[in-house]
């Protein structure tokens, strides 16, 4: 069994994309300087049906599993995929996940599976005021309008499941420095309007900052002006293992591009709906459950050290 404990810092700089907005909370610790993860140690995938799981097993967490290649693998009884071809497949928590999982691979009539405990974690409420009202309940033709553009580009990236392995690497924390201000999972009130959860983490940074990739990965969006979220990127790390970065003051990628871990994406603004210069990271899992980022490193961590023998 394993659980990921820990608390999270509170949230002072406010963040948001169309479906989670941010809010402004009290300062938290400074964050600690990046340290790049080492390359993983090949090894080879599984001959036979088994299944290792390891990673951050809390709500919101992410893990890694390796189990036979193409075997079929299911969170209590739910389809998430086949894995790949060296028996890798990434797996989450959502936010409301209960106080345990039940993780199976299947392949060939046979199973094989193992439950592991959930950490559960508790959710602040948060009132905003004061925030530009068309970034709340938009009525404008125009912003509506806007709106919709913007939600089919997020849309359209958030399809992509890239054939790599980034995911692999380990996370590094995108910008160095700063002070983490936003905590993923809590519920929102802005201009007295109940909103969804705030499903970003943010680190309150100097504008022009630079932003680098978490993990090798693909860009699948790049945007310079979005209604709620400014200048905004996307890197596909794997199998749909998404993440994004939001109020960017400046975009240096383009979809389609590939990275490597560490290289500079962009830098730090306070574009779309926000209220000071700062980055919203967030993690989504092949459009259907949203992560919070700042455990997987961690998370991805443990896992490296578990399954691959890594640092």
């Amino acid at each position: 069994m394993r659980a990921l404990a820990g608390a999270l810092a509170v949230l002072l700089v406010a963040c948001a994309a169309a479906e989670a907005p941010a809010a402004p909370e009290a300062p938290a610790a400074v964050a600690e300087p990046v340290v790049e993860a080492e390359a993983p140690v090949a090894t080879p995938p599984p001959q036979t049906l088994s299944l290792r799981c390891a990673g951050a097993f809390t709500q919101g967490g992410i893990a890694l599993c390796r189990t036979l290649p193409g075997a079929i693998v299911s969170v209590d009884g739910a389809r998430v995929d086949a894995a790949d071809p060296q028996g890798w497949i990434v797996i989450g928590f959502t936010r409301e996940h209960g106080a345990s999982a039940e993780v199976a691979a299947s392949a060939q009539g046979a199973v094989v599976s193992e439950r592991y405990e959930i950490a559960p974690r508790e959710f602040d409420i948060q009132r905003v005021n004061g925030l530009p009202q068309q970034t709340v309940t938009p009525t404008d033709p125009a912003v509506l309008e806007r709106i919709r553009r913007d939600s089919a580009l997020k849309a359209e990236a958030f399809q992509s499941q890239a054939d790599i392995e980034g995911f692999l690497d380990g996370f590094i924390r995108p910008v160095e420095g700063g002070v983490v201000t936003g905590r993923w999972g809590n519920q929102r009130i802005l201009n007295g309007t109940p909103s969804t959860p705030h499903f970003g983490y943010d680190i309150a940074v100097p504008e022009g900052t630079p932003i680098r990739a978490p993990a090798a990965g693909l860009v699948t969006l790049a945007e310079t002006d979005m209604h709620y979220e400014g200048g905004l990127v996307f890197i596909d790390h794997g199998q749909g293992l998404i993440t994004m970065y939001l109020h960017m003051s400046r975009v240096d990628v383009r979809a389609g591009d590939t990275l490597e871990q560490g290289q500079i994406i962009g830098a730090v603004g306070a574009r779309g709906r926000a209220t000071g210069p700062h980055l919203c990271w967030r993690m989504k899992l092949r459009n259907t459950q949203q992560l919070d980022p700042s455990v997987a490193i961690e998370g991805l961590a443990r896992a490296r050290a578990e399954l691959l023998g890594g640092n």
